[in-house]
């Protein structure tokens, strides 16, 4: 029976009942509602405001349902208006007038938002461990490739060589950033509201700060229509995935053109491709598209609170309720993507062969052949400008700047002499790229080690 009957004359329409109940999503915080219901009892029996004795019979009985419900012996009644309705419901059930006296001091609004603190506190762990997992597949991908010569791009078009083991770090390195961002939302969440009331507080004589400690949070909110009306940790929980999956997408995409005969730079494991319903030669980077795909899920959930909240007085608005499933499908989106895309990479064969000849191609060595006129003396625009003339002779003639003659060189600067060869080395050119955070080999190993030490791998 809904909590609120005491005023209407009427039974809620049927489809009106069907469209005003959150349990069908909000049934995954039943931990969490029960978790704060048992800091809310116990802090109302040392305010004496209730009993001990009905505190500590609340207590034992709110402990009881939540072992019953993780060990199956309990199911959630899904005709319940939301969770909270549940658990007070069934505790009232086994002790009676106890049972009632647990929402004293307490309003669904506080409660709801507390009961989603917690279980985005609880849902960032997860991810937080789901990216780090990641991360260690990507260093250790990074470690076998550590020296794999291939072509870095720009706008697509080959541009420079680099190592594939520094492309790898480059989105460890946007992870680690990621997890940045998760623990800055989690300092911000770990806020307790409880004590807010509907909006405007109580006249109970409350202890906030003891039951945001059992809770393990790290403060109470400061104002309590803040404490009930806002969802800024939920949007900067929801930004901050949305951002992952920037990431994650820009990587799956790699992997995709990488898969084509086009690039075939990588082949993925057949447990993580797929086949064509008609065409028998067809091995599809599936997973990599659906992640590629899922993104725009993720960022359409953003999308959705941001809309909710733009227009919403305080303090509390029905509106609101808006709010769990786009973070829940966005958190359930990420870390089924993450955890996907980890084993992925890893049983993934990188074939270094073709990427080594790939970069062999379109002149990536040209800026290292301008570099060896500036070490000669010439001023690097007129280097840069030297060299551009011959990336023209070479394509003219279908020559690369490898098997150019020293006399073509020669006719168009004559600091060139024979050390060029060795300068536009491939090998050579990603090696002497020593400067902190290049490709080199021995910077990437550094960097390996500075993120192992940062994950404490």
């Amino acid at each position: 029976m809904p909590l609120w009957t005491g005023r209407f004359k009427k039974a809620l329409d049927k489809k009106t009942n069907d469209f005003n109940s959150s349990i069908p999503f909000d049934c995954r915080m039943a931990s969490q509602d029960i978790k704060g219901s048992i800091a809310h009892a116990a802090m109302l029996g040392k305010c004496n405001i209730i009993d001990i004795s009905e505190s500590e019979k609340i207590v034992a009985a709110l402990k009881q349902i939540a072992q019953e419900l993780e060990n199956d012996e309990l199911s959630i009644d899904m005709t319940a208006e939301d969770i909270h309705t549940f658990v007070e419901g069934e505790l009232t059930k086994r002790i009676g007038d106890s049972g009632k006296r647990l929402h004293t001091a307490r309003s669904r609004n506080d409660q709801v938002a507390l009961d989603l603190r917690l279980y985005l506190l609880d849902e960032c762990d997860k991810l937080e461990n789901s990216i780090k997992a990641f991360i260690s597949v990507i260093i250790k991908k990074a470690k076998e490739n550590y020296d794999a010569v291939m072509p870095g791009y720009t706008h697509l078009q080959r541009a420079q060589p680099v190592t594939l083991g520094h492309h790898f770090l480059a989105y460890a390195n946007m992870l680690l950033r990621d997890l940045d961002r998760l623990f800055d939302c989690k300092k911000r969440m770990a806020v307790s509201p409880l004590g807010s009331g509907a909006l405007a507080g109580t006249t109970y004589p409350l202890d906030r700060e003891y039951t945001a400690k059992l809770l393990g949070l790290s403060g109470v909110s400061s104002n309590s229509l803040d404490g009930v009306s806002d969802r800024d940790y939920v949007l900067e929980l929801l930004s901050t995935l949305s951002i992952v999956m920037v990431h994650l997408s820009r990587f799956a995409e790699e992997i995709i053109m990488w898969c084509s005969w086009e690039f075939k730079f990588v082949e993925l494991d057949d447990a993580f491709s797929t086949g064509s319903s008609i065409m028998p030669q067809k091995k599809n980077p599936d997973i990599a598209e659906l992640v590629r795909g899922k993104s725009g899920r993720v960022f359409g959930d953003l999308m959705t609170l941001l809309t909710v909240m733009k227009g919403i007085p305080l303090a509390y608005n029905k509106d609101m309720q808006e709010d769990k499933e786009a973070v829940f499908d966005a958190v359930d989106t990420v870390l089924m993507c993450v955890e996907t895309f980890a084993p992925m990479l890893e049983t993934a064969t990188f074939i270094r062969q073709n990427m080594r000849n790939a970069a062999a191609k379109g002149f990536i060595n040209a800026t290292d052949c301008a570099d060896y006129l500036v070490y000669k003396g010439l001023p690097f625009r007129d280097a840069y400008k030297a060299v551009g003339g011959l990336v023209a002779i070479c394509i003219d003639k279908g020559l690369t700047l490898e098997t150019l003659p020293l006399e073509e060189y020669k006719a168009v600067c004559e600091l060139f002499d024979e050390g060029i060869y060795e300068a536009i080395d491939l090998d050579n050119c990603v090696r002497k790229r020593t400067v902190k955070g290049g490709p080199s080999p021995k910077c990437v190993l550094e960097e390996i080690e500075e993120i192992e030490k940062k994950l404490d791998i």
